[in-house]
């Protein structure tokens, strides 16, 4: 068990952490907040043409394979960013390495709850969503190096860590196939209201973390600092949310998820705010970590939620992780680009001001007593009281 979480560990680390190594290169690859959003967002694109496929190529072709399919794409992605000189060919790169991703997180994380013990699972999913934001935090930091010894050297040497990963995924045993999912049980999951929580719940921060990076970025470059200074902004946010993950996946474990989503919905929404002031670097490089580290806070709940879901209605595991990659990869595309475009036209405090919104929007959600997903979510005590089918 310790191996296997390990290896999905690392997948997960790796995959978000090229998710966010854009994050200081974009004011040196592009000059416009528009294309800025697009550029941020072609990755998710890829995740979310990829989410669904990836989620089938899991149950068929089992979880190991969908991972080597998926570090595949990201491996040649990743030498195609290195040497792309062209807005298209950057795009695309960016387009194909979201496009693994879709396998490799299906796949991993499928592999994961097939060998984990049922009481464990917050615990396991929010160690391997710990490495997961580290990787999304620490990617500015590979962008920063990037910029400094050059996209070729850094990407390329990515490209290669993609090897080294397949090599451990196929010293691994990989576990059973799961049954293939008929229409009936994807329809029962879509209709369901746990699992259409967590997907609602697994698009939120994606949303908003795509803001964060697009406007965050191009705001302290404008203010005049460069590369390693934002990259060390987001490292320090990834130090500090890689030690939150676990923490909230116990506690989600032992008290059930509505705490846990409450708070770090609450949170979201007035670091928001504070972020709509624009305030000068000193003030603002401290918002964008207290941001990201609420925004991350609510990814461990939404893996829960959709496992849980899908076990209640008897999807596999792997088309469950699909269909989150495709909820990801949709608020990943909106926030970025919508927020850029709004950004571009009006200002960064209107999109901020629109995250916060939904922030209060999906807070007044688990406040709700009718039959919603926040009575479901206040049921599950975390272990052998959750919801039974």
């Amino acid at each position: 068990m310790r191996r296997l979480l390990v290896l999905v560990a690392s997948l997960v680390f790796v995959d978000t952490m090229l998710y966010a190594a854009l994050t200081p290169l974009l004011p040196h690859l592009v000059h416009s907040k528009s294309r800025a959003g697009v550029l941020v967002a072609a990755y998710a694109t890829g995740a979310l043409i990829g989410g669904i496929p990836g989620g089938v190529a899991a149950v068929r072709l089992g979880a190991r394979r969908a991972v080597l399919v998926g570090l595949t794409g990201m491996g040649l992605a990743s030498v195609g960013f290195a040497f792309a000189g062209t807005f298209t060919s950057l795009f695309a790169a960016r387009l194909v390495q979201g496009l693994g991703s879709g396998f490799t997180w299906a796949g991993a994380f499928a592999w994961l709850l097939a060998a984990a013990p049922r009481e464990r699972r917050g615990e396991l999913i929010g160690a391997a969503m710990g490495s997961a934001t580290f990787g999304a935090l620490f990617g500015p930091v590979v962008g920063a190096a990037a910029a400094l010894a050059g996209r070729s050297v850094v990407f390329c040497a990515l490209a290669g860590l993609a090897v080294v990963l397949a090599a451990m995924t196929l010293r691994i045993s990989s576990v059973a196939q799961e049954p293939l999912p008929s229409v009936e049980a994807l329809v029962r999951a879509l209709r369901h209201r746990l699992f259409l929580g967590g997907l609602a719940l697994m698009a939120l921060p994606s949303l908003l973390f795509g803001v964060l990076s697009t406007l965050g970025p191009l705001h302290l470059s404008h203010a005049g600092w460069g590369a390693a200074a934002i990259g060390a902004i987001w490292l320090v946010g990834a130090a500090l949310e890689s030690v939150q993950a676990p923490f909230v996946g116990r506690l989600s474990d032992r008290r059930g998820l509505l705490l846990p989503v409450r708070v770090a919905l609450t949170a979201s929404g007035v670091l928001s705010m504070g972020l709509t002031l624009g305030s000068r670097p000193l003030v603002y490089a401290p918002l964008v970590v207290l941001a990201a580290m609420a925004y991350g806070t609510l990814f461990t709940p939404a893996f829960i939620l959709l496992s849980r879901g899908a076990e209640h209605v008897g999807l596999a595991q792997g088309m469950a992780f699909g269909l989150m990659n495709a909820a990801w990869a949709l608020g990943a595309v909106i926030g970025p680009s919508v927020g850029g475009a709004i950004a571009g036209a009006t200002g960064d405090w209107i999109p901020y001001l629109l995250a916060a919104g939904a922030c209060a929007v999906a807070l007044a959600a688990t406040r709700s007593r009718h039959e919603g997903a926040a009575v479901l979510v206040d049921r599950l005590a975390g272990d052998s009281a959750g919801v039974r089918r």
